[in-house]
């Protein structure tokens, strides 16, 4: 079914229970409403677990040729319900309703009121950084003093001309650091960590030849902003993770220092916290780790953080990501492995709101915690949840580690049988996605060695390989491979004869 076939079903079980009484009463003040089409058609979408149309045809007096006029309409009634509720009137919101309201006089030919509606929505979209809106606020002026013409026009059109080109380039420095910002967490989702130096070079070229030049004491908040993310998507990439968690934690104390910030930018604000959580996780920074999810959880969870579906959902991700990373930190596996039924029902709650690059990478987590605790067989289940979806096209990283570790957990059952035939495919697909590297190619080798090597000698086996990925493991392309999978805690279980968790809980007492 087309998507755009169930958008209204989506908005209609996204209403909450006060939202759905508002909508009820909105249109419950216009007259005739009570049997139109489109009240019949909220009150079965209400009651309807999944979308049928042929079941609104038989069940309501809407025709075929009907269905989708109603269905446009009662999706717009929603919208306009929804945005007189007072809950969901953020600041973008008042200022647009007052510039909309300027317009309204303005065509009554009410200039003056006009002119004091949009000078109130001015001074508030300036206050709150919205320069966009300020500036289409501005020309707007500019159009009314044309036509009320008063003995302070002089001066009055010189301070709307300063002003309107003091915030063209405000605005067209944004769009510059938003437009490299996007680009760069696009190469981020699509390919991951830089391969080799062909993408280090092509990246450090793109990032270089677009970020403006500025001075950073003379940026706005909201150009901060942009450039601190376009610097971590750029360090996330090349891999320095010290200069990411420099710009997390820069990104993050901006809200901190203008709490207002926190108020109107909410998912900035959990943006900027879970990768500066993601920066003190590859550090492999625990202390630090740990302050930071404490205070993540108390700022995303007081009575004064803004709460809708959006940030419900975002706060779901991210905290549900990093208390799981904060497992692997401290080497809980098992643990870890207890909260997985809760996540799961949370994310079947979303299903409609968790897009399917989130939902790769819990499954990603759920397998390594199962593969640190060695239940390979429930590892295996979610890897195959990523292996089997053929539409994904994000994260070829992940898409290539699964396989790794999915062959890797065939290995440790002692599925011989399709060993061959893993290694086969992984290689092929490795080689597709052009990522084959040094560590993916010593395990793939060593698996496929073990069928000429006897049990006594499997242990000098494992010694061997264990010292060559170590001389790995600070490379500048290969320790990529050590973030997705954890290869040599694996490997020294399997020289010492100890659980995984039991090696990594033996590391991390040593970290900070």
């Amino acid at each position: 079914m087309k998507p755009s076939k169930t958008h209204l079903f989506a908005l209609v079980k996204a209403l909450n229970k006060s939202e759905k009484r508002q909508f009820k009463l909105y249109v419950g003040r216009m007259a005739g409403n009570d049997n139109s089409k489109f009240i019949q058609l909220f009150n079965l979408l209400d009651k309807m677990e999944k979308y049928n149309e042929k079941e609104i045809i038989e069940k309501t007096s809407i025709s075929k040729a009907q269905l989708a006029n109603s269905k446009a309409h009662l999706y717009k009634q929603i919208l306009t319900s929804l945005r007189l509720t007072p809950q969901l009137k953020n600041t973008q919101i008042q200022i647009r309703e007052q510039l909309d309201f300027a317009t309204i006089l303005y065509d009554k030919g009410l200039y003056q009121q006009s002119i004091k509606v949009l000078d109130k929505a001015k001074i508030t979209a300036i206050q709150h950084e919205e320069n966009t809106i300020a500036f289409e606020i501005v020309e707007f002026e500019k159009i009314i003093e044309t036509q009320y013409i008063t003995r302070s026009l002089d001066s009055r059109a010189n301070n709307l001309a300063i002003l309107a080109k003091d915030l063209s380039v405000k605005n067209l420095l944004a769009s510059k650091l938003s437009n490299l910002s996007l680009q760069l967490y696009s190469f981020l989702l699509k390919n991951g960590y830089a391969k080799n130096e062909d993408d280090y070079a092509r990246t450090k070229a793109y990032f270089q030849y677009h970020l403006p030049q500025f001075t950073l004491n003379e940026l706005g908040n909201r150009e901060k902003l942009y450039f601190y993310m376009a610097q971590l998507w750029y360090s996330f990439i090349i891999q320095d993770f010290r200069s990411s968690y420099k710009y997390a934690s820069k990104w993050v104390d901006l809200f901190h220092s203008t709490p207002n910030f926190i108020i109107n930018h909410p998912v900035f604000y959990l943006k900027g916290s879970n990768y500066l959580l993601e920066s003190l996780y590859f550090l492999r920074y625990r202390s630090r780790f740990e302050e930071v999810l404490q205070l993540f959880k108390k700022q995303s969870t007081s009575s004064d953080f803004v709460v809708n579906d959006n940030t419900r959902v975002l706060r779901f991700l991210y905290l549900s990501y990093n208390e799981i990373n904060l497992h692997f930190l401290n080497g809980t596996f098992e643990l870890g492995i207890k909260s997985i039924p809760d996540i799961e029902a949370e994310m079947a709650h979303h299903r409609t709101k968790i897009d399917p690059h989130h939902q790769l990478v819990f499954y990603y987590k759920f397998a390594c915690l199962h593969f640190g605790a060695d239940q390979f067989e429930r590892s295996i289940h979610y890897l195959q949840q990523i292996i089997q979806n053929k539409e994904l096209g994000m994260r070829e990283d992940l898409l290539c580690y699964s396989r790794i570790l999915n062959l890797i957990s065939h290995f440790e059952l002692g599925k011989d049988d399709r060993i061959d035939e893993l290694i086969r495919s992984t290689f092929k697909f490795l080689l597709k996605m052009n990522d084959m590297h040094q560590v993916q190619a010593e395990i793939i080798v060593f698996l496929r060695s073990l069928k000429h090597i006897y049990p006594y000698q499997l242990k000098i086996a494992f010694k061997e390989l264990h010292e060559r990925l170590q001389s790995l493991e600070n490379h500048a392309y290969e320790k990529r491979s050590f973030l997705y999978l954890d290869i040599l805690s694996w490997l020294e279980g399997k020289i010492q004869t100890k659980p995984i968790q039991e090696i990594v809980y033996k590391k991390v007492r040593l970290m900070k």
